[in-house]
């Protein structure tokens, strides 16, 4: 199966390639160097609300706060 790998050489160039999960080392296309596979970080984050859209706390923050606001007022009323 063909998964997205980074590979680093030994001069640090790094490598993305769609390659089969078996394979170890590539020939790094800058110098020609063997690079081998390495372990990337991955960047994402989820909304600890939701767990999907990382906006969704912000908003539900704001609209907390407007009805909060509206509740204050109508008990001052």
């Amino acid at each position: 199966m063909a998964v997205l790998f980074d590979f680093k050489c030994p001069n640090g160039h790094i490598h993305e390639r769609i390659i089969d999960s078996s394979v170890v080392s590539i020939q790094c296309p800058m110098c020609n160097e063997q690079a081998f596979k390495i372990i990337s970080a991955v960047n994402f984050s989820l909304d600890p609300i939701s767990g999907h859209f990382p906006s969704a706390t912000d908003k539900w923050a704001k609209h907390r706060e407007i009805k909060i606001k509206e509740e204050r007022k109508q008990a001052n009323s």
